[in-house]
């Protein structure tokens, strides 16, 4: 088992440390160039997309697909979840402050990948034997690249990746927190988290896309409201915060002090990883559900998924914001100088009990409670979509119902036993999988890169500068 962690240990220092941020950035910037900023030239278009289709009951998901509403819902389940809690904690902990900034480069580099995967998902989609509409990266890489092996290998790393290894740990962050909170047992948290979630997928997509275009929005809300309030208790903070944001993100010594060791390198580092892990552009996940959306054009999609990873942004900057205004207003209080800040907030731990800390000293007790109620409908939503995304690729390698039973009877009770245990390691496999599975979906990304370019050229500018004539 030792020997185990020492590998996967190495394997993630290798993946977020340094490769895959090489890889999802470039790709990145290599998008925004040739899609001329898109995601600055077309965001209007695409929130005015989304919010004429808003609809908390919408039209029955089926076999044809679902609403392009439920679809943006379902990714930004999977997009919105611990990480948006503990991500901006984690990435402040270890890079500074600076790191927030770092993340929202993420996010903007981020926006135009996520549009490409939705073009070509959309591009790509086909039905099952069933007559199931599905579609992603496998699909992409199989057809667009005529490389079946590469789509298994993808299939199989988004299984283990999201649908096992990744749902463990989100049913695990539910019970530990519930535990933490209410003083419930892990066991009868697993249990009503593995029975509610099995009564959900066996529904179908139907169930998948109801829950999620009404617990998404309701999740997000109510985080953003408590997120908000704490900025408004913090108010003469929040330029200070911002301002501490920037400085650290290119001089952390300035801002923090020299004694705190934090480089601008390490501030990139973590920012960039965290950011991408947060917002999912470039792993291939969210192409799942864009694929199915029923729209009458793919570029419809595809401007509407770059409001996922806008969303995300919000989320982690108001995270980002609380924890770093609510130090800075107790260092204060406390007569401690900036250079205290990293040691001030992560006394209590990091990751999410960084952020639990900073909403405890301003809500007290109350401020853990909403922060574990937030992460158990953060991590609920996120494993439906999880579910979603594994689910397709199911289909993709088996195609039959036995499997997809067996899938779901192993997920289910994984679910449950993930709930009583340490998942130390299989938080690191978790990171190794997702990080192994945004490789082959990077290279299908460039080498299908002028199709997407081709695509948006004639269908996205010279139509609407067309139209404006």
């Amino acid at each position: 088992m030792h020997s185990l962690e020492v590998i996967v240990n190495v394997l993630n220092k290798i993946l977020w440390d340094y490769l895959l941020i090489i890889l999802l950035c470039g790709i990145g910037i290599y998008y925004t160039v040739k899609l001329k900023c898109i995601q600055i030239l077309r965001f209007k278009t695409g929130i005015l997309m989304l919010f004429r289709g808003v609809s908390l009951s919408g039209e029955k998901a089926g076999k044809a697909g679902m609403s392009s509403f439920q679809a943006i819902a379902t990714a930004v389940a999977g997009q919105v979840g611990t990480g948006n809690l503990a991500g901006p904690a984690t990435a402040i902990m270890a890079g500074g402050p600076g790191a927030i900034f770092w993340m929202w480069v993420s996010s903007f580099l981020g926006m135009s990948t996520i549009y490409a995967e939705a073009i070509l998902a959309q591009k790509y989609k086909t039905t099952d034997r069933n007559g199931q509409a599905v579609g992603g990266p496998a699909y992409y890489i199989e057809k667009g690249l005529n490389c079946k092996w590469l789509a298994a290998i993808f299939a199989v790393l988004n299984i283990l990746a999201l649908g096992l290894v990744g749902n463990m740990v989100q049913s695990n962050s539910i019970a530990n927190a519930f535990h933490l909170s209410f003083g419930i047992s892990n066991w009868v948290v697993g249990l009503a988290i593995a029975i509610l979630v099995g009564l959900v997928v066996i529904g179908g997509l139907h169930y998948i896309a109801a829950l999620n275009e009404k617990l998404v929005p309701l999740k997000a809300s109510v985080y953003i409201i408590g997120a908000v309030l704490i900025l408004v208790i913090n108010y003469d903070y929040i330029f200070p915060a911002l301002h501490l944001i920037f400085v650290a993100a290119f001089n952390p010594q300035a801002a923090l002090g020299g004694a705190v060791g934090v480089s601008i390198q390490q501030a990139a580092r973590f920012g960039i990883a965290r950011g991408l892990f947060s917002n999912e552009a470039g792993m291939g996940s969210t192409p799942h559900a864009h694929a199915v959306a029923k729209v009458k054009n793919p570029e419809d999609q595809a401007l509407i998924a770059m409001t996922g990873v806008f969303t995300v942004c919000v989320i982690v900057t108001l995270t980002g914001l609380a924890i770093i205004s609510t130090g800075l207003k107790m260092l204060n209080l406390n007569g401690l100088p900036i250079s205290e800040f990293l040691n001030f907030m992560g006394k209590n731990g990091t990751g999410i009990a960084v952020t639990q800390y900073a909403y405890e000293l301003i809500f007290g007790y109350w401020g853990g409670v909403f922060i574990s109620i937030s992460l158990m409908f953060f991590a609920f939503s996120t494993i439906i979509g999880w579910y979603y995304y594994a689910e397709t690729n199911v289909r993709y390698l088996f195609g039959s119902m036995r499997a997809l039973r067996i899938f779901q009877f192993l997920m289910v009770f994984a679910l449950f036993a993930s709930s009583v245990f340490r998942v130390d390691l299989i938080w690191n496999m978790a990171d190794t999988f997702n990080g192994l599975m945004v490789i082959p979906n990077v290279i299908a990304l460039a080498i299908l890169s002028p199709i997407v370019i081709q695509y948006t050229r004639q269908h996205v500018y010279q139509q609407h500068d067309a139209a404006q004539e």
